[in-house]
Parts: structure tokens; sequence; C-alpha cells
């Protein structure tokens, strides 16, 4: 009988691509996951692994081991959701990943109100970027991310996840008061082609060179930050624009202007929310997600000024 552990090990592996990533990614020692791995090999009598300068690749025979090991493992999360059901009651605690402005207006709310739920849901809060957030959801680190996916990131059909859509964050150019695209409603994202441009976190960055580029400009970028309430203090002191998505809100920053764009559908960043495959039905997962989808549906529908 092959140990689970040992699949899974193989599973972050692969998806790590050393055995230094895969061991900071479990919590174990270098030499700890050498020693898994040739246990698996041992118990499989197949050789799985191969070197490649400093990476380790699958054989045919590894990756045929690494699909039967996806399966088991949303057999086992189904299995976890069905001894939950039968146990019944009990406090649940829930751990949740997500991006910086998903904290205050999404996250923080829906644990809130988790919290005072029949049953009670404990949501463990964790800040962090789209990889990391993959990455402790396959660690069992994680439950639940919500996070916006990148080209890099694993394709919506990876046996690993259920990968789900939550919203569609709109992105408005936030602007000076006074600025002249400040009255107008909505704007060509195309009329801030000559503007100063601030930019924000990489992933973000990204989102807006694309968004631009296909705009017809290539924005000359002179500021960056990292955090949103300092890029909004220096569009406030009239130092540059930005593309800011409705999750990051404006109302306490008297001196900028949110003016939407013009677009059918207008520029926008998707949200999913990402478990692990055959883990939804797991009470504490069921009840976080019915939770982030509810508080979804009231954010789309808030005004975009603030």
């Amino acid at each position: 009988m092959i140990d689970l552990r040992l699949l899974h090990t193989l599973r972050v592996l692969h998806s790590e691509g050393t055995v230094t990533a895969t061991a900071h990614a479990l919590h174990l020692s270098p030499s700890a996951v050498s020693q898994q791995l040739r246990q698996l090999a041992q118990q499989t009598g197949a050789e799985l692994l191969r070197q490649d300068g400093r990476t380790l690749r699958l054989t045919p025979a590894g990756r045929v081991l690494l699909r039967h090991a996806d399966v088991l493992h949303a057999q086992w999360e189904q299995a976890r959701a069905d001894l939950a059901a039968s146990g019944g009651g009990g406090r649940l605690t829930l751990r949740v990943e997500g991006f910086t402005t998903t904290m205050a207006s999404l996250l923080a709310p829906t644990a809130h109100e988790l919290r005072d739920a029949r049953p009670p849901v404990r949501v463990l809060l964790h800040e962090s970027d789209t990889r990391l957030s993959y990455q402790r959801l396959l660690a069992d680190q994680a439950d639940i991310a919500v996070l916006t996916p990148h080209p890099d990131s694993p394709t919506v059909d990876d046996p690993r996840f259920a990968q789900r859509p939550l919203l569609d964050d709109v992105l408005d150019l936030v602007v000076p008061v006074g600025h002249p695209l400040a009255g107008r409603r909505p704007v060509d994202l195309a009329q801030a082609a000559a503007e100063d441009w601030i930019t924000p976190h990489h992933d973000q960055d990204r989102l807006i060179q694309a968004l631009c580029a296909a705009a017809g400009f290539t924005p000359r970028r002179l500021h960056h930050s990292d955090e949103w309430p300092a890029i909004l203090a220096m569009i406030g002191h009239g130092l540059g624009v930005c593309l800011v998505p409705r999750l990051m809100s404006v109302a306490g920053h008297p001196r900028v202007v949110r003016v939407p764009v013009q677009g059918s559908p207008p520029p926008f960043r998707r949200v999913l929310t990402v478990v692990r495959q055959g883990s939804e039905e797991q009470p504490a997962v069921a009840a976080g997600l019915a939770a982030l989808r509810e508080r979804a549906a009231v954010l789309t529908r808030e005004p975009a000024g603030e």
C-alpha cells in the first residue's frame, strides 16, 4: 500500500521543481524530501524522477503515477467532507488566503460573518500573492485561496484544484482632483496616454501595461509603490495617474477622483476562488465559499465612487 504522504510529496515536487523548494513548501528538510521520494520509488518499483540540471523531471512512469496521485488526493478530500458531514456539530476552522486588496473589502467582512454563523466558523486569514496561494493550497496549509490568475498559473482544468470565478474587479482611472479628466465619465484609456503613471506591485503593473498596450500606448511609468494607500497619496499630490481596482476604496483619499473607463466590458481583473479538488463539500470550505459569493455579490452592487 503506497503512503499518500509520499504521493503528496511527488505532487509538490512536480509543482516546485527542486527538492529545496519542495522542502520549503512542506516545511521539511531537503534530506527528508529526498528520502520520501526514494521510498516512493522503492514502493512502486519504478524510476520516477531524473535529474535535469538543478531540476528533477518526472519520467513517463512518474507522470503516470502523478495522474493517479491527483485522483487519489481528490478522493481523500471528498472522504474528509463525508466524514465531517457524518460527525456533525462542533466549531469549524477555515484557512483563507487572499491578496492585499481583498482583505478589507472582502475577506475581513466574510470572516466576521462566518464567526457569527451557525455553526460558527473560525477563519484564519493570510495575505499572499497568487503563486504562494497555489503553493499553500497544494501543501494543505490553506483551504481557500482568493486570487487573480497569471499567465503562468495552473490552467482552469488542472486536476489538483477547483477554480471558480468569484467577481470581476473593474479598474478605474484614478486622477487628482481638478485633473482635466476628473469631470468626464467615462473616458477612453487612450486619453491618459500622455500622463505620468504610478506603477503598483508587479502583478497589477503587468496587467496595466497590457491594458495600455491594447489601448495603443505605453505608459510613462515614473513612480512606484507596492502599497495602494501610497499610490493614492502620490496621485492626490499630482504625481501621476493609475488604474485602481474597485476593491481598493478611495474613500479616505479626498484629493483623488475615480473615473470609469469605457469598454464593453470595461477593463477588469478576474478574481477566483481556488480550493483543492474534492474539498468543496467539506463543511468549513462550503460555508466559506458561500459566504464569499454573498459578499462578492454585495460588492458588485456598490457604487464605483467609494
